[in-house]
C-alpha cells in the first residue's frame, strides 16, 4: 500500500492549465467560435510537425478517419487492411464508409502491423492499408510503403497515438495518402477533443473541408454532400497553447521512459522495445507480462500505480465484428494479437510524473518478480 501521505499515480494526467484557459475564455469572449481564425491557425501550427503537408481540423480523431477513407473513395466492395490489436475506431471507420475490415496481424515487438501479414492478406478488393502507430511507437512504414506501391494501394496512417513519433527522420503522418491524429482529453496532446487530418494533396485537402462543412466551401453553395464535423474555435485555441507545449512534454516521455526502461530489472515483465531508426513517443509505456496479469495489476493498484490494459479485447473479437464474420465462415489466424491482448499493461509515463513517482512505479514492478 502506498504511504498514508501518497496518492496513487494516476495512469494518465490530461493538462489544463491556465494558458489553456485563458485561450478558451479568450475565444468565446470574441464570438467567432466555429471554424474560424483560431483553427486555420492551429492547421497552419500543426502542419510544421507533418512536413509541411496540409492539414485539416475536425471534431475527433475517428472524424478524422471516417473523413479521409471518403475523401480517397473506399466504400463498398472494398477492402481495408487493419491491426485488430488498436482502439475500435479504426476499423469503425472502415465500416462506417461501407467498406470491409480485413484484419493482419502485428509485429511482437512493437505492436504494429507487421508487413508480411499485410502482404499476405492482400487481395484483388484491397483499396488500402491502414497501418496503427500503436502507443506512439511508429509502424513499419518503409515496409509497408513498399507494399503499397507495388500493389498500387492507398496508405492511411492512424497516427492518433503518435504525434511527433518518426522513422528514419520521417514523422508520423508524412508517409502515406493521409495520416490522421485525435486531441482527445489524455493524447499526448489535446484540444479537449478533435482530430486533424494531414495529407500532401492539396484537392484531397479541399476535398476534406468539403466534407466536414456539410460539402460547402462557400456558405449554402454545397458542393458534395457533407457532414458537420468541424473543430470549434474553442478547440482549436486549446490545441494551439497544447501544440506549444508538445516538444517539452514528448521529451519528458521520453526521458520517463528510458529511467523506467533502465531501471525495471525484473524477470517478470519485458519492457517496451525500439526498433532501429524509430522515435517512440510513448503515449503508452507498455510492459508484457510473464505471469498472472490481473494479479501483476492488483499488486500495482496496491502499491498506488495506476495501471491499465489498452487492448483486453482485440477488435475482431468484438460484437459487431466478431459475429459477421463468423457468419460468413471467416476466421482470423492473429496469434500475436492474441498475446499481446493477454499480456500487455500500460504505466504512467506522462509528463507530470515526479522523481518520487518514477521510483515508486520501479519499485513496485521490481516487486512483482517475488510475487507472480
Amino acid at each position: 500500500m502506498p504511504s498514508s501521505n501518497e496518492q496513487p499515480i494516476p495512469a494518465a494526467r490530461p493538462v489544463i492549465g491556465e494558458e489553456e484557459i485563458e485561450a478558451a475564455v479568450r475565444v468565446l469572449r470574441s464570438g467567432r467560435v466555429v471554424q474560424g481564425p483560431e483553427v486555420a491557425a492551429f492547421e497552419e501550427g500543426f502542419s510544421e510537425l507533418v512536413e509541411g503537408r496540409h492539414c485539416v481540423a475536425v471534431n475527433s480523431g475517428t472524424s478524422a478517419l471516417h473523413l479521409l477513407l471518403m475523401a480517397l473513395n473506399i466504400g463498398p466492395g472494398d477492402e481495408v487492411i487493419v491491426p485488430s490489436f488498436s482502439f475500435a475506431a479504426s476499423a469503425n471507420a472502415v465500416r462506417l464508409v461501407g467498406a470491409d475490415v480485413v484484419f493482419a496481424d502485428i509485429e511482437a515487438d512493437t505492436y504494429c502491423l507487421d508487413p508480411a501479414a499485410v502482404e499476405a492478406a492482400i487481395t484483388p478488393r484491397t483499396a488500402a492499408i491502414m497501418p496503427v502507430h500503436l502507443y506512439g511507437h511508429p509502424a513499419a512504414m518503409d515496409k509497408i510503403m513498399a507494399i503499397a506501391g507495388k500493389h498500387k494501394l492507398a496508405v492511411v496512417e492512424d497516427a492518433c497515438q503518435a504525434h511527433a513519433a518518426a522513422l528514419n527522420g520521417t514523422p508520423v503522418g508524412a508517409f502515406g495518402a493521409g495520416g490522421t491524429f485525435s486531441f482527445y482529453p489524455t493524447k499526448n496532446m489535446h484540444s479537449l477533443e478533435g482530430g486533424m487530418i494531414s495529407t500532401a494533396d492539396a484537392e484531397t485537402a479541399r476535398t476534406l473541408r468539403l466534407l466536414r462543412n456539410q460539402g460547402m466551401e462557400q456558405r449554402y453553395a454545397n458542393e458534395i454532400v457533407g457532414a458537420n464535423m468541424r473543430m470549434t474555435d474553442v478547440a482549436a485555441a486549446v490545441g494551439r497553447v497544447q501544440l506549444g507545449k508538445l516538444g517539452g512534454w514528448t521529451e519528458q516521455r521520453i526521458a520517463n521512459a528510458a529511467y523506467l526502461t533502465r531501471n525495471i530489472t525484473t524477470e517478470a515483465v519485458v519492457t517496451p522495445v525500439v526498433a532501429e531508426g524509430a522515435r517512440h513517443i510513448y503515449h503508452q509505456y507498455t510492459i508484457r507480462v510473464r505471469g498472472d496479469r490481473d494479479a501483476a495489476m492488483a499488486k500495482l493498484t496496491e502499491a498506488g500505480v495506476g495501471n491499465a490494459v489498452y487492448y483486453p479485447t482485440p477488435i475482431h473479437r468484438l460484437k459487431p465484428y466478431w459475429e459477421p464474420d463468423q457468419k460468413a465462415g471467416r476466421n482470423w489466424d492473429l496469434p500475436e494479437t492474441e498475446r499481446a491482448a493477454a499480456e500487455v499493461v500500460s504505466l504512467p509515463v506522462h509528463p507530470s510524473l515526479t522523481e518520487n513517482d518514477l521510483e515508486r512505479i520501479v519499485t513496485a514492478v521490481n516487486a512483482l518478480g517475488e510475487n507472480l
